[in-house]
């Protein structure tokens, strides 16, 4: 299941709720295996909204805990994907980025961040991973796509700093990788979501995306998890697809180039088509994102469809005849 998020949590205080426990669970129950939890934010400020949940303080580890413990009592996998919406934090004031310059023309216009509170964000991405680990997770997914803070650090066609980390356009993630994985244990798998290209006038392209993996997988990236966009500005000549699959080169791109894992996303919503993604090796894992907000059971039916039968909560087996 994708990261997508929910906008729904009390009173601003970034902690998960019911909504969210009857969201994730249900998945679980439906029999998804990687559940990854929405973009959840490293500070206040680096939500995209007062509604998005975060990992900046020890408060809310119960709350994710509670979420987790019962994910896994479906036999789920859990991750969560920690993050900092940056310059498209919209209810931030104002929001922070690596200039000053806003993600389109009618939104709030950032502060750019000095080279100091750059190193503290990478202290509090590795400190809400700490905080994710005490919840129980069983992986971690860096946001470095669409948009966000570390994709806005490491676009050329965004970061114009001149600092050290406007000199290496990777360094902002590479430091995040390094920080996070020194205190994860050894055999946690560190997932990032990147996009592979940008749809802004001058945007960045494969060969640029290809080199921030490389740079990425060396600091300790195990997957990527491959989509493409979101990064704002004038809209340049190329177009993103609306057709099923159509960021499945994408990800066979990053897996040939590189050697490593991906997952594939993208309107792989037919069981039929996802199948393909990972039986011809475009992919190791496809991730559905609209179509398990519309179907919990997802998984379930979609493997139901593929080969007749599946493992189906005790409760739930008399709507599925077995074969």
């Amino acid at each position: 299941m994708s990261p997508m998020c929910q906008y729904s949590v009390d009173a601003h205080d970034g902690v998960p709720n019911d909504w969210h426990f009857v969201h994730y669970v249900s998945r679980a129950i439906g029999g998804t295996g990687l559940i990854l939890m929405e973009m959840t934010d490293v500070e206040p400020d680096g939500r995209i909204s007062n509604r998005d949940l975060g990992l900046w303080s020890d408060e809310h580890i119960p709350a994710f805990r509670r979420i987790v413990d019962e994910i896994h009592k479906y036999g789920a996998k859990v991750g969560v994907q920690i993050a900092h919406a940056g310059r498209k934090a919209l209810d931030a004031e104002p929001p922070v980025g690596p200039t000053d310059e806003p993600f389109a023309p009618d939104a709030k216009k950032p502060r750019a961040l000095s080279t100091d509170e750059v190193w503290q964000l990478v202290d509090r991405f590795a400190q809400a991973a700490e905080r994710a680990v005490k919840a129980g997770f069983d992986t971690i997914e860096l946001h470095g796509a669409h948009g966000y803070l570390i994709h806005q650090f490491h676009s050329p066609g965004i970061n114009k700093r001149t600092d050290e980390f406007g000199a290496d356009l990777s360094k902002f993630g590479v430091e995040i990788i390094r920080a996070v994985k020194r205190v994860i244990p050894a055999d946690m798998p560190l997932l990032m979501r990147i996009s592979a290209v940008e749809y802004m006038q001058d945007g960045y392209g494969l060969e640029h995306s290809l080199a921030l993996c490389r740079a990425y997988r060396e600091a300790g990236v195990d997957l990527f998890d491959v989509s493409s966009g979101g990064e704002g500005g004038v809209p340049g000549p190329r177009q993103p697809g609306n057709y099923p699959g159509y960021q499945l080169p994408l990800a066979r791109a990053v897996k040939n180039e590189l050697g490593v894992p991906v997952i594939a996303v993208g309107i792989l919503d037919d069981p039929a088509l996802a199948e393909h993604a990972v039986a011809s090796g475009t992919a190791d894992l496809v991730a559905i994102g609209r179509a398990m907000l519309r179907n919990p059971y997802w998984a379930v039916d979609a493997l139901r469809r593929l080969d007749g039968r599946t493992d189906v909560v005790a409760p739930y087996k008399r709507a599925y005849p077995q074969h």
